[in-house]
């Protein structure tokens, strides 16, 4: 049975804080030009045209692309971590799971047969992190019978 796991609330809080801050310098922007260059007011409309439309996106984008990490049957699926190595990978190519702590923030590392390896850190997902660890072994388990981590 897949599982999907969200951004935390803080994680999201913060992405939507920057798009916030990218429509206040754009309206920034906008308001100079119309005060320093003697523009039409009405030119104001495009950044709050175009600041709905950047909220729209990024509500769309974190509510429907808003899962961090994907377990499936099959495999896994991660995104929205910088720095995460392999994005996704079958259950098959995974030798093995270990937890480790990576610039403080408390890490799971799945380690692949080819050498390469994929780390989720737990602090970006939203929910318990002994459910999703749990969760994963299960996965591990079903997926190719490794031991826990």
């Amino acid at each position: 049975m897949p599982s999907d796991y969200r951004l935390a609330p803080a994680v999201t809080a913060r992405v939507m804080g920057v798009v916030l801050v990218l429509i206040a310098v754009m309206v920034f922007i906008a308001t100079a030009a119309v005060a320093f260059l003697d523009l039409h007011t009405a030119v104001l409309l495009v950044p709050a045209v175009l600041a709905i439309a950047l909220l729209v996106a990024a509500t769309l984008a974190i509510g429907r692309r808003g899962w961090v990490v994907r377990l499936g049957d099959e495999g896994y699926r991660v995104q929205w971590v910088r720095g995460v190595g392999v994005p996704a990978a079958r259950w098959k190519d995974v030798e093995d799971a270990v937890t480790t702590t990576r610039a403080g923030s408390p890490c799971v590392v799945l380690r692949l047969r080819n050498g390469g390896t994929t780390t989720i850190p737990v602090d970006v997902l939203a929910g318990d992190r002994e459910a999703f660890v749990r969760d994963l072994q299960r996965h591990l388990t079903d997926g190719q019978g490794l031991r826990p981590l």
